[in-house]
């Protein structure tokens, strides 16, 4: 031993402290070598890790010997990533880990604070960066071999780190039916395209290769740049991110790399020629483009007479003045006679409006119904409208609960109000709840106390009661809270 291991753990101080451990330096060398010492019990800061490739594991030295130690799957996860960093303290970290959770850290990967796992965690994470690099930048090319009619197709790689046999499995799998090498410069992987005619196949490694020892093209290559041209878009160019993404590093390898900085560099141009070029029909390859929705629902109302309830009601249908267009289904406007003498005003429409496209055709509604009924009033005589022509409400799974409009979304829905008042022109108002009344008179309105009696509105009279969902709510459908919302029908009609 020439000299002390720089370790993690500061414990030992001598060469003498710590025994070397010569192990293949791999996940499967240092956990054999790891279940040995942690069965002696052999501390972390008693151990000197020293990776030697030709190590052999002494006789009756393996993993089932020795005692085993369960530990969580996410360290298992964790190591065996951890273990193809390039760092040289990977394998003392591991097995510091090890100890700490196997004498009564149980939990200890659940603190993410912790330096020994934050610096795992950091280790895992960069080497399966360097794996997504590797399946993403892999580029192989055809290469003729004596005596096979198809060719072996080699690629050229250089990771940071060492994860040749880590990142293997995924082109087993990709390219099973294929004859491929990766060659790098510290280890080589090649498979023989036997993955669907032996189960049992599996690739073999190698010795490293140089640059050189790799095609640096072939017959496909123009028809591969060719394409990769055709799908750039110029529109969406990000410089940094590219080069975030795919790092300047493995563009020698890449055949299509040769190409980006023209193409970025006429970007801006290809941009500007496309914005240059208006067709003149904006059509489709069946057809002219079929109208929106929302046009055809424009040019129907423009259809209707000026200054009627249908024309308002489709241009209500346009809104955007708030954000409950978004999510209700659609406008709910009012509905009744032109020239009715009464017209009722509630809150906002409820789900089943919502639905419907009609005003109180819900529960609220179909106790009104009863309501006007046993006033003497029919319901068919009278204008049934909303302050807010848009149902508001809070998604509950698959129910849909009413939410109060605010302020603003009462404010927003006001024109559409007066416009229908100016166009009905009832004698009377009949507000059904505070929020119809406040917008009706525009001042605050206590509808428990003022209810029942007229309050002037310029030549017409609004009477304010409850809202019959109020009624629900209270369990007052029928009984004196339900004759006396009666009552206050009657008293508006009379």
């Amino acid at each position: 031993m020439s000299g002390h291991q720089p370790s993690l753990f500061g414990d030992a101080d001598t060469a003498a402290d710590q025994a070397v451990v010569h192990f293949v330096p791999d996940f499967a060398g240092w956990q054999r070598a790891a279940r040995a010492h942690l069965t002696a019990d052999v501390a972390p800061q008693a151990i000197w890790w020293q990776p030697d490739p030709d190590h052999v594991a002494p006789a009756g030295q393996s993993a089932r010997a020795a005692r085993s130690a369960t530990v969580p799957k996410r360290f298992i996860e964790l190591a065996r990533a951890a273990a193809c960093h390039s760092a040289e303290d990977r394998w003392a970290l591991l097995y510091r880990l090890l100890w700490r959770l196997t004498h009564g850290e149980r939990h200890l990967l659940a603190l993410a604070g912790d330096a020994d796992v934050a610096r795992i965690t950091r280790y895992a994470k960069n080497v399966r960066r360097d794996v997504h690099k590797m399946k993403a930048f892999v580029r192989f090319r055809a290469v003729d071999e004596p005596g096979f009619t198809e060719p072996r197709y080699v690629a050229w790689f250089e990771p940071t780190h060492h994860i040749v046999e880590y990142a293997a499995g995924f082109f087993v799998r990709r390219f099973s039916n294929m004859r491929w090498s990766i060659l790098t410069p510290e280890r080589s992987v090649h498979w023989n395209g036997q993955g669907h005619a032996d189960s049992a196949a599996k690739p073999w490694f190698g010795p490293g290769a140089a640059k050189h020892d790799a095609p640096d093209g072939d017959d496909l290559e123009a028809a591969w740049q060719t394409y990769y041209a055709s799908i750039f878009n110029p529109a969406r160019v990000k410089w940094n991110a590219m080069r975030s993404e795919m790092p300047v590093k493995y563009w020698k390898n890449m055949p299509e790399a040769q190409l980006i900085p023209g193409l970025v560099q006429a970007a801006d141009r290809r941009v500007a020629d496309m914005e240059a070029v208006q067709k003149d029909v904006d059509a489709l390859h069946c057809g002219p483009r079929p109208a929106t929705p929302e046009a055809t629902t424009r040019a129907e109302t423009r259809a209707r007479p000026a200054f009627s309830l249908e024309r308002l009601a489709g241009e209500a249908a346009l809104c955007r003045a708030c954000g409950l267009c978004g999510p209700a289904t659609q406008t709910v406007f009012g509905e009744g006679p032109a020239n009715a003498r009464i017209m009722i005003v509630g809150e906002q429409p409820g789900d089943a409006e919502d639905l419907a496209g009609r005003p109180f055709v819900g529960p609220a509604g179909q106790l009104l119904d009863r309501a006007l009924a046993a006033a003497g009033i029919k319901r068919g005589e009278v204008y049934l409208t909303n302050a807010v022509k848009h149902f508001k409400f809070t998604p509950a799974g698959k129910k849909r609960l009413h939410a109060k409009p605010d302020y603003h979304e009462v404010a927003a829905c006001r024109p559409w109000l007066e416009h229908e008042l100016a166009l009905v022109d009832p004698e009377r108002v009949i507000a059904l709840g505070a929020t119809a009344a406040e917008s009706l008179l525009q001042r605050r309105v206590a509808v428990t106390r003022e209810r029942g009696r007229p309050i002037a509105l310029g030549e017409r009279e609004v009477w304010p009661t409850v809202h019959p969902s109020y009624l629900l709510r209270s369990n007052a459908e029928t009984g004196p809270g339900f004759e006396r919302f009666v009552a206050d029908l009657r008293a508006a009609m009379a």
